[in-house]
């Protein structure tokens, strides 16, 4: 071709021309013929394009004339905006390329327009994407036109060039002439999206452009969730994450800067999206069942493909790194190719153009596969928000009878909502793995051959054949990890019980016995832990082996069948490709097992949606009465009707009583009203109709009418302000508020709240006392403005002076004028005269309806009943409460930008043992040192071959060169032994460091429950029930099963890298001088990036905490929450708690692919720094080919485990706070359990007698705080019968526990039957005792279990206690006998027969000492009048303390002790005290005459 060169006149040859000299600048022949002046040409549109847009660009013309004024700058809205960046990558590549092939060309240096051009085109094409960035991002359109008359001018001249080309026949045999048709053709592209956006925006040629609006969500100032909106290089880069993540280190991330989710990725966009794709199918094919895979398949399908598409371009890619290891090692020597026009293999031939494009390759693969990531788990999180929605939409309309039969439990839909969703999100995060994968292995395998020949083939089949025992050890996992959760689950449920129950068990002195039945457990559950930890060693042992063993198989094969070794450059790229075939290899068997998993989740999901729902009621239209109940029969799901014959009327804007005995049904029959029961036969009418409120408006109550303000038996309330719990979602009204609280007399207690009624009430109410959560549920049912209001027995737990105002004040004032029907169940008899319509009733069915006066006339016998009941004096006096102070001593201490705490993995570490500490560190540095010296010996061993030489040429080159087969049997023999030694090695170190954890797990667990379980009752009382479970569930969890995997993977990914760079360091020292800036730069990002995942963290754990306590309150107040018709309320906050959750799961795994793309990026760096350094050391002849080749593959695997270092640091330091909390509880006190006295010094009988003797006696419940009680000196003789009374906090309940020690007791003493207690070892002392405390406590287990834990019993003697606590008869009904099941907490029995069974429990220890904590609280009086002779007859011969709850219960006492701020101020027989009338017990008598 006859082109010359710019530069100085020169001769040169070529295969087209003779050998002759010209003039570099002669423009004789045309001046489009000259070369030199048709790359010129090519060089304006270029500087035209600098020149135009960087004034624009630096004076910021384009910023100051934003049109719209949006929150974010990233509203991308022209057309075609992705396709123009994929283009313009694309472009900037091919520059790339022709800037390479102009510098290899010419390799003398003085032709400047060889690659000139190509480096401006490169500038320009980079400016061009910054401005046209900058332009879109302003909103200012008309700019653009710069940008299209550049393409036009680029294509233009890049034609020319390519005519001129064609025109000297240069064709696609030249690879300058590709270059310039592909630069020609992605000029034409470009030019065309440039048309196209003024086409559409109009913005140039037309008179009326188009009017566009942002989207809604940028116009929303909370999303900050920007991916969806960004431009493509921040979308593949997360450039976005920045300001957050390098914020986080300056201030927390909270909830507040992460914003709200973008509209497409809401929870209820997904579940319409669902829920249409589940319809469609039931329309299209009304025969057929809808299935859900196909629902989710059309609703989340398209992203799922988009995902594996990026996953298929990451894989192929990923096999650039062999192939050009392969190439650089081969052509380390061919350096000069002195042609000016080059084919295109020639540039692939050169050493540093492979470097070069192994480099981006890496880049792009990299950012493929971090896109596909990102796609499957935002889809993943889409789908799981849809599920939830699905669920709790079901939960709202489940039956009441599926959650009391047990076919739906709480437990269940907790596993729904965090288990079983979680699931199928994480089966589609490895939805692409199932099809990649295999391509991914046989491309590994062709390649393989490719490189080897058939020896490599029987290297992979190592590899294939070891999958399948992969896949067993996965499915061994599996199952033994469900087992595992057996136990633990069991485990937990009994600690719950011994954590609930404490109080009970630290009086009876059972503590031990409990304690031993965890332990038993916990054995099981370690057992199985053993078991998880041997088939984990497994796994990670063959994950680790699998590449050895296959290495020496295929090189062993090789030397036995080629007779020859392979090259250095084989070798090596063989070795990459292994590391790359077995990462696929070892997942396949875990996503296989994922998604049998995720069918069997789906399973689970679609049971819970053929549940039974709720019928609707029938309305009905007569107005005297509201609800009526026809010929009613109603079940709890079995057969057999629990309420029959129910025939009965509410009458409109009336009081109505219903009353009864213990397990009548009474509660059933509202349940029954209110639709919640299954109806066998019958049926419930409700008036529909608003025109009872003559007070308000008819708007305000259309909406109201079906709702019924409900009050449950069992108080429900929400993890929310008092406020919000007594307003319950209704407007507020100042002054009504005021009046309920009022009536409830709510604002003594309201006051002693630390923020009043904005006090945030703990889960299920728990910092409040049983009375004041079930005034707030009254309070809420008063708030509401509803024509009904049905009250379940809202006086059980309060005293006689509330009882009395609320019934006065609430619901005859405040609930009368009103004029609303109200419904109240009650065993409080002496109210019945208020009530204008009174049904009794018995056994299931109604006994008598009518009003008191119907009643009295026709049946006299009832009536005189009740008489003798209500005439009963009845004083009560409400429980004492000691204050509790719900602090969190943890969150104080605890500092949220703790550094790694060092402190705490040592004291993790040294709990597991100082051996295995000396043996998991010994044997990683060996394992990795040896693995280390397997590759380094195979590259001394292929490059031997190639020079001929041996090992020790470096020490001394005057040896001979050695034969072939003697240089084999040197080399072969020790790569087998140092192989063998690498495969050992690998199976210590997996199983060291999982038993290490697994010892670290017992010794913390077993010190955590012996420290909790003897810890004095104080720490209960200021420790809430839930921080201390959450060190035996969520923490003991981690540290059983999380804190071994990390720590394995941490020490090995730390280890790989550290020896990666070594290596490459010692072949090339020349990397370590790159090495420090690429330190520096992967210091700050693991730095910015651990504090901010830390925080994203926390929120995630404290975002799905309120969405699953959501999901557990609702389905606990589903009856309160349908009788209220709050259902849409609760949907939408729902909504709301699952996007806050999907918004913190997103920005956390946003923040694991910034950390991912940068480290990889960093990885593809140190690759494109080793290969540079190693070609440019080969001038100097430092390395051989096998070493370069080493190297190479070493700064592969770093790619691969720099990120991993930080995920897992980042991982270990969240976890390692699981072992702090524990190591805090450690240092608690425990209680002095031995006592100054022997055991073997007590008498066997004591005490015999029962003489109680108290001196002066002060207590207090810590040395910190006040007495609480005061010198107090009292007599007890022996069987006399104790009545102990006072107002709330007088110290009654405290001086019941100083009988048992229980309470510092600083000064005085307590003497029973001639022995000091304070001498007693605590188990001697409560083990003599018996007491019945308030709240009744059962444990699951058997009847038999809870009366006589101990098992010293004879059954006779249980019955008998059985019959004495009028239980016998029902026991014996019930399957079983005393065997019979009691479920958690006894829930399986009514309040007043669990409080029975606890009399029982106290009869069953024939002590001589008896003492009543306010027992009889929650039992009716006629029961209570029952008991109070049998413990009369039964303890004639005992003594008996009773503190008294009803004063009358006391009135036949011997002794009467009255209290006040813990001193005794009355104290004598109750026929003197009541003589003297201005007493306090005679005016505790005379309040209720």
């Amino acid at each position: 071709m006859a082109l010359s060169f710019c530069g100085s006149n020169k001769c040169i040859s070529n295969e087209s021309i003779s050998n002759k000299c010209v003039n570099a600048y002669s423009v004789d022949e045309g001046v489009l013929n000259n070369g030199c002046f048709v790359d010129a040409l090519n060089l304006v549109p270029h500087v035209f394009l600098l020149f135009i847009t960087f004034p624009i660009l630096f004076i910021g013309w384009g910023s100051q004339s934003s049109k719209v004024q949006i929150h974010h700058n990233t509203w991308l809205h022209f057309p075609g905006h992705n396709l123009r960046w994929i283009l313009t990558f694309s472009l900037l590549f091919v520059h790339v390329c022709e800037f390479a092939e102009g510098i290899v060309s010419n390799q003398n240096m003085d032709h400047l327009h060889l690659y000139m051009p190509a480096f401006m085109g490169f500038i320009a094409a980079t400016t061009s994407v910054v401005y046209y960035h900058n332009i879109e991002t302003s909103n200012f359109p008309k700019l653009l036109l710069v940008l299209f008359i550049y393409w036009v001018l680029a294509f233009i001249t890049k034609s020319i060039k390519l005519w001129k080309y064609a025109e000297y026949n240069v064709g696609p045999q030249y690879l300058r002439f590709c270059i310039t048709a592909l630069l020609v053709i992605l000029y034409a592209l470009l030019m065309a999206v440039e048309m196209n956006v003024i086409r559409v925006r109009k913005y140039v040629f037309f008179t009326n452009p188009p009017k566009v609006k942002p989207p809604e969500d940028l116009q929303d100032l909370g999303v900050r969730f920007l991916q969806p909106f960004v431009n493509l290089l921040s979308k593949a880069t997360y450039w976005w994450m920045n300001p957050l993540i390098i914020g986080a280190h300056k201030r927390p991330i909270e909830l507040k800067k992460i914003g709200k989710l973008p509209i497409a990725m809401r929870a209820l966009t997904n579940y319409l999206r669902l829920k249409d794709a589940y319809e469609d199918q039931r329309v299209k094919d009304p025969c057929r069942p809808p299935s859900i895979w196909r629902s989710m398949y059309r609703a989340f399908g398209r992203p799922i493909l988009l995902s594996s598409t990026f996953r298929y371009l990451a894989d192929l890619l990923g096999f650039a790194g062999p192939l050009c290891i392969l190439g650089i090692v081969k052509h380390l020597k061919d350096v000069y190719f002195g042609v000016h026009f080059m084919s295109s293999s020639m540039l692939l031939q050169n050493t540093s153009v492979l470097a070069v494009l192994l480099f981006l390759a890496l880049v792009l693969q990299r950012t493929f596969l971090q896109a596909s990531y990102y796609v499957t788990i935002e889809t993943g999180i889409n789908l799981r928000g849809a599920l939830l929605a699905m669920i709790y939409n079901k939960i709202l309309r489940l039956s009441t009878s599926n959650m009391s039969m047990g076919e739906m439990t709480l437990g269940q839909i907790n596993n729904l909502v965090a288990i079983e969703t979680n699931q199928l999100m994480w089966f589609l995060f490895l939805c692409p793995n199932l099809w990649a994968m295999p391509v991914q292995i046989v491309m590994g395998v062709i390649l393989l051959y490719y490189f080897l020949g058939f020896s490599a083939l029987v290297g992979a089949s190592v590899i294939v054949l070891l999958a399948p025992i992969q896949y067993l050890v996965a499915t061994k996992l599996a199952d033994t990890q469900k087992s595992t959760l057996e136990y633990s689950t069991d485990r937990l449920k009994k600690t719950t019980e011994i954590l609930k129950g404490i109080k009970l068990l630290k009086l009876y002195a059972w503590e031990n016995i409990f304690c031993d039945s965890v332990e038993e457990t916990r054995g099981k559950e370690l057992t199985s832990l053993k078991t998880f930890a041997l088939y984990t060693s497994i796994s990670i042992f063959m994950n680790t082996a699998i590449p050895i063993a296959a290495v020496l198989v295929t090189f062993v094969m090789h030397h036995l069948i080629d007779k020859t070794d392979p090259s250095p450059s084989e070798a090596f790229a063989a070795l990459a490709l292994f590391h790359i075939l077995v990462t696929p290899l070892f997942l396949l068997s875990t996503v296989v097992r994922f998604a049998v998993k995720a069918l069997v989740r789906l399973v689970c999901v679609k049971s819970c949606y053929c549940l039974n729902v709720l019928s609707a009621l029938n309305g009905s239209s007569y107005f005297s009465v509201f609800v009526q109940v026809a010929n009613g029969f109603f079940t709890w799901g079995s057969n057999l009707s629990t309420l029959s014959d129910i025939n009965i009327r509410i009458p409109t804007g009336q009081l109505t009583m219903i009353v009864g005995q213990v397990g009548c049904g009474k509660s059933s029959l509202l349940l029954a009203m209110l639709g919640e029961m299954q109806t066998i036969e019958g049926s419930v009418y409700w008036i529909l109709t608003w025109h009872l409120f003559s007070s308000v408006s008819h708007d305000a109550h259309s909406k109201n009418r079906h709702s019924v303000a409900y009050a449950a038996q069992k108080s429900w309330l929400l993890n929310a302000t008092v406020e919000e719990n007594i307003t319950f979602g209704s407007p507020f009204s100042k002054q009504r508020y005021k009046a309920v609280i009022d009536a409830c007399s709510l604002q003594p207690d309201i006051d002693l709240l630390p923020f009043g009624d904005q006090t945030e009430i703990g889960e299920r109410g728990i910092n409040l006392s049983g009375g004041q959560r079930q005034r707030i549920c009254v309070a809420r049912a008063l708030y509401q403005n509803t024509n009904i209001v049905f009250l379940d027995d809202p006086f059980s737990a309060l005293d006689i002076h509330l009882s009395d105002h609320l019934m006065q004040e609430g619901i005859l004032k405040f609930l009368e004028d009103d004029k609303r029907t109200v419904v109240l169940v009650t065993h409080k008899l002496q109210y019945l005269i208020h009530a204008d319509w009174i049904i009794a009733m018995k056994d299931g069915s109604v006994l008598r309806e009518g009003t008191l006066k119907d009643i009295q006339t026709h049946d006299i016998e009832l009536y005189d009943h009740w008489k003798t009941l209500m005439n009963k004096q009845d004083q009560d006096l409400e429980k004492e409460e000691e204050e509790e102070e719900d602090d969190d001593n943890l969150s104080t201490t605890t500092n949220r930008r703790s550094k790694i705490p060092w402190k705490v993995c040592w004291c993790y570490l040294s709990s597991g043992g100082y051996f295995m500490v000396f043996l998991m560190v010994f044997s990683k540095l060996l394992k990795h040192s040896v693995i280390v010296a397997i590759d380094y010996w195979l590259a001394l061993w292929t490059s031997s071959k190639t020079s001929g030489t041996s090992p020790t040429d470096s020490i001394s080159s005057s040896r001979t060169t050695l034969t072939s087969e003697t240089l084999d049997s040197y080399y072969l023999p020790v790569f087998i032994i140092l192989c063998a030694a690498g495969i050992t090695l690998c199976l210590i170190t997996s199983l060291s460091v999982e038993f290490l954890g697994l010892s670290a797990a017992t010794s913390l667990h077993h010190n955590l429950l012996n420290k909790i379980i003897h810890a004095p009752i104080r720490f209960f009382d200021i420790t809430p029930l839930g921080q201390i479970l959450n060190r035996f569930s969520a923490d003991t969890n981690i540290i059983d099963q999380h804190i071994p995997p990390t720590l394995e993977s941490l020490t090995r990914s730390t280890l790989l890298c550290l020896s990666a760079i070594g290596v490459i360091s010692s072949i090339t020292p020349a990397f370590l001088v790159a090495l420090v800036p690429l330190a520096v730069a992967f210091y700050f990002i693991q730095k910015y990036f651990r504090v901010a995942s830390k925080d994203l963290q926390d929120l995630d754990d404290s975002t799905q905490l309120p969405l699953l306590c959501h999901f557990s309150e609702t389905a606990e107040g589903l009856t309160t929450i349908r009788a209220f018709r709050h259902e849409a309320r609760f949907k939408q906050r729902m909504l709301e708690l699952t996007d806050t959750n999907n918004t913190a799961y997103l920005f956390l795994s946003a923040a694991n692919r910034w950390l991912e793309v940068r480290t990889d990026y960093l990885g593809a760096v140190i690759v494109l720094t080793a290969a540079g350094a190693s070609i440019w050391s080969l001038r100097y002849g430092l390395p051989s080919g096998g070493l370069v080749g080493l190297g190479l593959t070493y700064a592969l695997t770093v790619t691969n485990y720099l990120n991993w270092v930080v995920r897992n640091l980042a991982d270990l330091e969240v976890q390692m706070s699981a072992v702090k909390k524990v190591k805090s509880f450690l240092s608690t006190e425990s209680e002095n359990y031995e006592g100054s006295m022997d055991t073997s010094q007590v008498p066997e009988n004591w005490p015999q007698d029962g003489e109680i003797k108290i001196q002066d006696l002060c207590a207090r419940y810590d040395p910190m705080l006040k007495p609480v009680l005061k010198h107090v000196n009292a007599y007890i003789k022996p069987g006399q019968k104790v009545g102990i009374c006072g107002r709330t906090g007088s110290g009654k309940s405290s001086l019941s526990l100083a009988f048992f020690n229980m309470v510092d007791i600083f000064e005085g003493k307590i003497v029973i039957d001639g022995i000091d207690i304070c001498k007693l070892p605590l188990q001697t002392l409560r083990s003599r005792l018996s007491i019945i405390l308030q709240d009744p406590v059962l444990f699951s287990g058997s009847i038999r279990f809870n009366l006589d834990p101990e098992r010293t019993c004879s059954d006779d003697r249980l019955w008998e206690a059985l019959e004495i606590a009028q239980l016998k008869n029902m026991v014996k009904a019930l399957p079983g006998g005393i065997d019979a099941v009691v479920t958690e907490g006894g829930e399986n029995f009514s309040v007043g027969q669990r409080q029975l069974f606890c009399l029982a429990r106290a009869f069953v220890r024939k002590s001589s000492i008896f003492i009543m904590d306010e027992a009889t609280a929650s039992i009716d009086m006629a029961t209570e009048n029952i008991l109070q002779k049998v413990v009369m007859t039964a303890f004639a011969d005992r003594t008996v303390v009773t503190i008294a709850h009803r004063v009358h219960t006391i009135l036949t006492a011997d002794l009467v002790i009255v209290m006040k701020r813990g001193n005794i101020l009355e104290y004598d027989r109750p026929e003197t005290l009541l003589e003297q009338a201005d007493g306090m017990f005679a005016s505790f008598v005379k309040a209720d005459m």
